[in-house]
C-alpha cells in the first residue's frame, strides 16, 4: 500500500525556507492558542493582525500558483469555519465566534503543510513517515472507541478512513500527510487550553465525538484538497483570459497595420 508514495530521493535539495516556514509556524500556533486561551476580545483581535501580517510575509517568497492556493484554502476554510461551528455548533470557541486569527491561521497550516511535503526530509522518507502517521492515527482512533475513554470518539474512526482514503487515493498524499503533523499539534493545544471544544456528540451524525475527534486532519485534507484543486482551476482561467486578451491585441494591431498600409 505503502508503493502510492515517492520511492527514497537522495538528489533532492534540503530548502532552509521550508523548514523555516514549518518550524516558524509551529510556534505561532502554540503562542496563539496558549495566548487566546485567557485573552479578552480585543487581544484575539490583535492575533488576528499578527497572523495576517505574518502570513502575507511567508507568502513573499512563494510562486503564485502556490499564493492562490493559500488564497483559496483561507476562503474555503473560513466559510467552513462559520459553518461548522456557530451555526451547526460541531465545536465552539470561546466567545462563540470564529476568532480573528483563524483564518489567516488556515492559510499558515496550509501552507505549512505545503513546505513540509515538498522538504527534502519528507521525500526522502515519505513512506517511513506515512507509515508512522497511519499507525499513530489508527491507534488513535481504536482507542477512541474502545470504551476506556469518558467520551467516545466514533466520528474520529470515521474521519480516520476519510483520511486513510485522502491519503492512498488523493493526488497531494505527501501534502495530506504533512497536514497531519501541524492539524495535530494545533488541534491538541487547542483543545487542551479551551480555546475551543468539540461537541461530545456530534449535530449532524448523532455519533460521539472526541475533543479533538482522532481523524481530525481528514478536515484539514478537504480544505488542502480544494485549494490544490481550485487553483489549477483559476489559474487555468487566468491563462485562459490572458491569452485572449493578447489574441484580441494581436488582431488589432494587424488590423491596425493593414489599414496604414
Amino acid at each position: 500500500m505503502l508503493r502510492h508514495f515517492p520511492q527514497i530521493n537522495h538528489n533532492y535539495s534540503h530548502h532552509k525556507r521550508d523548514y523555516f516556514i514549518a518550524v516558524f509556524t509551529f510556534v505561532c500556533v502554540a503562542i496563539c492558542l496558549l495566548t487566546d486561551a485567557h485573552a479578552p476580545m480585543e487581544k484575539q483581535n490583535a492575533l488576528g493582525v499578527c497572523g495576517w501580517v505574518f502570513l502575507f510575509g511567508l507568502l513573499l517568497g512563494e510562486k503564485i500558483d502556490v499564493r492562490v492556493q493559500v488564497g483559496i484554502a483561507v476562503i474555503f476554510a473560513t466559510i467552513g469555519e462559520h459553518f461548522a461551528s456557530p451555526y451547526m455548533g460541531g465545536y465552539t470557541y470561546r466567545f462563540h465566534n470564529v476568532p480573528a486569527y483563524v483564518p489567516p491561521g488556515h492559510g499558515m497550516v496550509y501552507l505549512t503543510a505545503v513546505a513540509l511535503a515538498r522538504s527534502g526530509f519528507f521525500m526522502t522518507y515519505a513512506r517511513q513517515i506515512a507509515t508512522f502517521v497511519v499507525s499513530v492515527c489508527g491507534i488513535w482512533s481504536l482507542w477512541g472507541i474502545s470504551g476506556i475513554p469518558d467520551q467516545g470518539d466514533a466520528v474520529g474512526a470515521l474521519l480516520f478512513c476519510v483520511f486513510l482514503a485522502y491519503l492512498f487515493k488523493g493526488r497531494s498524499p505527501m501534502v495530506y500527510l504533512a497536514a497531519f503533523f501541524i492539524t495535530t499539534w494545533l488541534e491538541l493545544i487547542g483543545t487542551a487550553v479551551g480555546t475551543w471544544k468539540w461537541a461530545a456528540i456530534d449535530p449532524v451524525l448523532g455519533w460521539t465525538q472526541g475533543n479533538p475527534p482522532s481523524g481530525v486532519a481528514a478536515w484539514y485534507c478537504l480544505v488542502d484538497a480544494v485549494a490544490l484543486g481550485g487553483s489549477a482551476i483559476v489559474m487555468s482561467t487566468v491563462k485562459c483570459i490572458q491569452d485572449g486578451l493578447n489574441t484580441a491585441k494581436s488582431r488589432k494591431n494587424t488590423f491596425q497595420s493593414a489599414e496604414s498600409e
